[in-house]
């Protein structure tokens, strides 16, 4: 076995186990696809082209659901996820700014969203629901209000900085 299919074969364990762990049933496809997803920090076409095979079901279907929900994305996302809210008290209170300042900080040029180090998805997000925090700033799980550009810039700064110094493997 060479290497690259050694690579595939180990690449799709990881979805048998998804796959096992919900019963190979198609009344949960969503919770397979946001394991899956959970596993990969996307969706990759020949994923969910087995996912549908697995399940007996045709690969429009999955794919239908991954395009409908705003949860899955098709394209590889960063090991950081953050996501400003550009709802209108973020938006007038200065999220644009932070966008600016964060897509140049992170070297993003044109509609990219991810570093090609795939350590950083940017997101803009309607509304996050913390409009008394605004404007709002969520790394992960960790929601971040009233953030000023400085402190923006200071938050992925640090990530950056534990990222090189254990070798991002956090």
């Amino acid at each position: 076995m060479t290497l690259s299919a050694f690579t595939e074969a180990r690449r799709f364990e990881a979805v048998v186990a998804v796959l096992d762990r919900y019963g190979r049933d198609p009344s949960r496809l969503i919770p397979i696809l946001q394991a899956v997803q959970d596993e990969y920090r996307y969706l990759p076409e020949e994923i969910m082209t087995y996912v549908a095979t697995a399940l007996d079901i045709s690969p429009a279907k999955v794919y239908g659901v991954a395009t409908f929900y705003g949860h899955f994305s098709l394209e590889p996302k960063g090991k950081h996820v953050l996501k400003i809210c550009d709802g209108t008290a973020c938006h007038v209170k200065g999220s644009g700014e932070l966008v600016e300042a964060l897509r140049a900080e992170l070297r993003l040029e044109g509609k990219a969203k991810t570093t090609p180090d795939l350590l950083f998805t940017l997101e803009t997000v309607s509304c996050l629901g913390a409009c008394g925090l605004a404007p709002v700033l969520v790394v992960g799980d960790d929601v971040h209000g009233l953030v000023t550009k400085d402190e923006a810039l200071r938050i992925v700064r640090d990530i950056k900085r534990e990222e090189a110094s254990d070798g991002g493997k956090r």
